[in-house]
């Protein structure tokens, strides 16, 4: 009996740690809906703290709503707190308190006419505040209605009561037939009207709160394909006037910040191919930009300082449905606090917000259905240091409440004391973050400003090298140059001139050496031979001559060349600088170089040979490899000197340094390319012909070799099961 009791009480103990578990553990796990992250410079993914995390979830019950939120399409939040939503599907606006209980609903209004009046599928609002001035009311705030489908601006003042009616603008440079259907606004601090209409392309209509049409801005420069574009160069007035019209496409949202810039977004089937290659290929420029910043001029003055411009969702790799992939549709932008803001992307369901210069600060969200995860997302704003979600279905929408957390405050914090040019307490904030985020290349980024802003070059740079941030990097650098270069401001010319005279010594001495050989009549010398190839590299059309009639090479001074491009070539896998080589990779053996350069020279020389043996080529196979081995100085000469440069250069000025490598390869593909005619005496044509034919030849010996090595491994592989076999038996 005693024992029983035992065992009784043992399993009772076991299922209340079950319970426990079940109870504690579960939901530990299942809280997490998302996880937040960065991104880094080879475009994965670095996770990180969240910056945000859900509240809760406002329903239009807790709203103190009769009848659910439908298909709405903008929120806004005042200086108050007070939210305001455009209730599409009903035809409303809904203003919630800043707790989101309601204040007021407007459904009906009576117009400038005193007659009742409609909302007709209102999709944008937009909420200016009272301002004082000297204690006195010098602007009365209002509300401003996109009603879309009436194709007008209604306002109201806070209070909900109507103020005024402004009817569609009228201007000729409104295309014929133009619809003005109003989606968005912005309003700045000069009653400036900043509206997006989904049936205008020209860009943004600017008008006074009057109704008065100023001007469009930021259109969006319209795609032709090449051919489009060649036909329509040949085209008359009439026919392009028949054909069919170029046209831009409109924007989908803006938003506007304290310093009177917007920010919009724009997407369209027809502008993906070139959004995406804007964003592979890192552009600096916002032609073909999903987000873009506008001065109140139109002009487009986003800076794109992070690793990948601003464009939502980077890594495309584990996107496998079809609905998931490619870039982001981002439907809606939001300005944050320091000058932050923050876009969503309709497809995964999630946010990414960036600082003033385009670093990615974190991105967040899912889609699902526990807290903190979204669905068909609407629109999104900012609450103090809350952000709004407006999410759900197209009958019934929620709004979805982030908190912003320490590392969220943490991060603001670092941005405001950089914003205001506390550099000293923006350190400490930074080192604070990568105490809580080793990965956060941002806060290396910020230290590296504040550094270098307070004059510490040397050692921002260090920080911006941890951040593989060559622009920053490269700003820091010059001034560092500067410094140096006013040090040496005497050497630095002296020691140009020195280099000059000394190259322009050896290039004389070497032209001598080769004239007195030329009529000498005796055998070269090993350092002969060496200089020849100065004279050949100006002269190729008689260096190549000479080299095989005159015998003014050797296979030895050939094979020399060869090294000396191994050994550059491999210098330049060691010794590049930084800004050409931030993630310092491409570095590789001795061994590999030697494989790079001898293996395309051998392969080169035994299919010409091959190839030109049937055509009537006079060079030999050693005529050929000399000929190769002369030609490869070029690269050498070009690319030590680069490399050395590399170590001293900003980014501004690697173009050059790249263009210098390019010329020297363009250098030796022409010595090869005239060195085998004149080995083998051959016409232009008919040398064009077999360097063609010379790098199919190329082609199909590594073929032929690699499916020998192929053939032979299984072969060793058959033989080896074959033994294990044998003594597995035995």
């Amino acid at each position: 009996m005693k024992e029983e009791k035992t065992v009784k009480k043992f399993m009772s103990l076991l299922c209340v740690l079950f319970v426990l578990l079940s109870v504690v553990v579960i939901p530990v796990d299942a809280s997490r809906a998302y996880q937040t992250y960065t991104y880094s410079i080879d475009g994965d993914a670095l996770y990180s703290p969240d910056a945000y995390t859900a509240e809760k979830c406002i329903t239009y019950t807790s709203m103190g709503l009769a009848e659910p939120i439908q298909d709405a399409s903008d929120i806004v939040v005042d200086g108050e707190g007070n939210v305001y939503i455009a209730d599409t599907g009903n035809d409303r606006i809904v203003c919630l308190d800043s707790y989101f209980r309601v204040r007021f609903v407007i459904k009906s209004f009576l117009n400038d006419q005193m007659i009742e009046d409609h909302f007709s599928k209102p999709q944008g609002v937009f909420v200016t505040e009272d301002r004082y001035e000297e204690g006195e009311l010098k602007y009365k705030g209002r509300i401003f209605v996109c009603d879309t489908e009436a194709s007008r601006i209604v306002t109201f003042n806070l209070d909900g009561s109507f103020d005024s009616i402004i009817e569609e603008p009228e201007s000729d440079l409104f295309a014929e037939n133009a619809v003005f259907w109003p989606v968005a606004i912005a309003v700045d601090a000069y009653d400036r009207l900043f509206v997006v209409s989904s049936e205008t392309s020209e860009g943004i209509i600017v008008m006074t709160d009057k109704g008065e049409f100023t001007s469009f801005i930021g259109a969006q420069q319209s795609v032709m394909s090449l051919w489009d574009q060649i036909w329509r160069r040949f085209q008359t007035d009439a026919m392009r006037a028949n054909s069919e019209k170029v046209v831009s496409y409109p924007y989908n949202n803006i938003d506007i910040n304290k310093e009177g810039f917007i920010y919009a977004t724009i997407y369209h089937e027809k502008l993906v191919s070139e959004m995406t290659n804007a964003i592979t290929s890192k552009s600096k420029v916002g032609t073909f930009a999903p987000c873009k910043l506008l001065n109140p001029a139109g002009d487009e003055i986003m800076r794109r300082n992070g690793f990948w411009p601003p464009a939502g969702e980077i890594d495309y790799k584990n996107q496998f449905s079809t609905d998931r992939n490619g870039i982001s549709r981002l439907n809606d932008v939001a300005c944050g606090p320091e000058s932050t803001w923050t876009v969503f992307d309709v497809k995964r369901s999630k946010l990414y917000t960036y600082d003033y210069d385009g670093n990615l600060l974190f991105a967040f969200g899912d889609s699902g259905s526990q807290l903190g995860n979204m669905s068909n997302i609407r629109s999104i704003c900012y609450q103090g240091d809350k952000i709004l979600v407006l999410d759900g279905s197209r009958t019934t929408q929620r709004l979805t409440v982030f908190n912003r957390t320490e590392y969220g405050d943490a991060l603001i914090q670092a941005l405001h004391h950089q914003n205001t040019r506390q550099y000293d307490l923006a350190i400490e904030d930074w080192k604070e973050i990568l105490m809580r985020n080793s990965n956060y290349d941002a806060a290396y980024i910020g230290i590296g400003q504040s550094l270098a802003r307070s004059g510490k070059y040397e050692e921002a740079i260090e920080y911006y090298r941890s951040a593989y941030d060559t622009e920053n990097y490269s700003v820091a650098y010059k001034e560092m140059r500067k410094e140096w270069m006013s040090r040496f401001f005497l050497l630095i010319p002296v020691a140009i001139v020195a280099v000059c005279v000394l190259l322009g010594w050896l290039l004389k001495k070497a032209a001598k050496i080769n004239q007195k050989v030329a009529v000498s009549g005796k055998k070269r010398t090993y350092g002969q031979e060496l200089c020849f190839v100065f004279h050949l590299m100006f002269h190729p059309m008689d260096g190549f001559w000479d080299l095989k009639h005159e015998k003014r090479g050797s296979v030895r001074a050939a094979s020399t060349f060869v090294l000396i491009t191994i050994i550059a070539l491999f210098y330049r896998s060691v010794g590049t600088g930084y800004v050409m080589n931030p993630q310092q990779t491409g570095y590789s053996s001795i061994f590999m170089q030697v494989l790079v350069v001898l293996v395309p020279v051998l392969l080169f020389a035994v299919a010409n040979w091959c190839l030109t043996t049937l055509f009537e080529g006079e060079g030999k196979f050693k005529d050929i490899y000399i000929t190769l081995g002369y030609s490869l100085l070029p690269i050498a000469i070009t690319t030590i000197p680069v490399t050395l440069f590399s170590n001293i250069v900003v980014a501004e000025e690697t173009d050059i340094l790249s263009l210098i490598i390019t010329l020297g390869f363009i250098w030796t593909g022409l010595l090869i390319f005239f060195g085998t005619m004149v080995t083998h005496d051959y016409a232009m044509v008919k040398n064009i012909a077999t360097t063609l034919g010379t790098i199919v030849g190329m082609a199909f010996i590594m073929f032929l070799a690699i499916l020998f090595t192929s053939l032979v491994m299984d072969m060793a592989s058959f033989v080896t099961n074959i033994v294990e076999e044998i003594n597995y038996r035995l």
